[in-house]
């Protein structure tokens, strides 16, 4: 696990592997949302903005205290993509 501080913010960006698309339709871009809206009240982050492509998607984000990038990136996928 890489080493966190409290506080800072993240720029993350996850691929579809072999750059598949990982959003095949428009209501995947809003299952994603909605997705991440519900785990901000289990794993707390603050979520600063966000760019959804067919094939990938950048996230700007810091988790609250206590939470790691690594768990709430991997709570987010698994529960969406």
């Amino acid at each position: 696990m890489r080493p966190i501080a409290d506080g800072l913010i993240y720029h993350v960006i996850n691929r579809g592997n072999g750059r598949q698309k990982v959003f095949l339709h428009d209501g995947d871009y809003l299952a994603f949302l909605e997705a991440a809206a519900e785990l901000k009240q289990r794993k707390p982050f603050d979520l600063f903005g966000y760019c959804l492509m067919p094939n990938h998607l950048h996230l700007l984000l810091r988790p609250k205290a206590g939470q790691s990038v690594s768990r709430v990136m991997q709570s987010l996928l698994v529960c969406v993509l």
